[in-house]
């Protein structure tokens, strides 16, 4: 299965991304939706509003963890997960974030999730 986390402000990689999917609840600042080449917006297994915001006020990152996996337990995101599960097993998959550090972000967890 192979799931790997970038930002989505790098340019893609035809024969490596697979299919791109943007993780973020909000479209990333400047960025053309052509440019950017997201193949899915699957909001329902994003971070919500709330937790985003408790996170960067200073929520500590292992409490962050916990209440992500929670909210990604919730019926709508669950089945929104297990169709990214599918997407994986048959073939290379992006996971996109406009964050600057993505191997310490949600994208990195939901891809332990989709891989683990």
């Amino acid at each position: 299965m192979g799931v790997r986390v970038r930002r989505v402000y790098d340019p893609p990689e035809p024969g490596t991304d697979g299919v791109r999917v943007l993780v973020d609840r909000l479209w990333p600042r400047g960025l053309a939706k052509a440019v950017a080449a997201v193949d899915e917006w699957p909001k329902a297994v994003t971070p919500s509003g709330e937790l985003r915001k408790w996170f960067h006020g200073g929520g500590p990152a292992e409490e962050f963890r916990a209440r992500y996996e929670a909210e990604l337990a919730e019926p709508g995101a669950a089945a929104e997960l297990a169709r990214l599960r599918g997407l994986a097993e048959a073939g290379p998959v992006t996971l996109l974030t406009a964050v600057r550090d993505p191997a310490s972000s949600h994208a990195a967890i939901l891809a332990d999730l989709l891989t683990g």
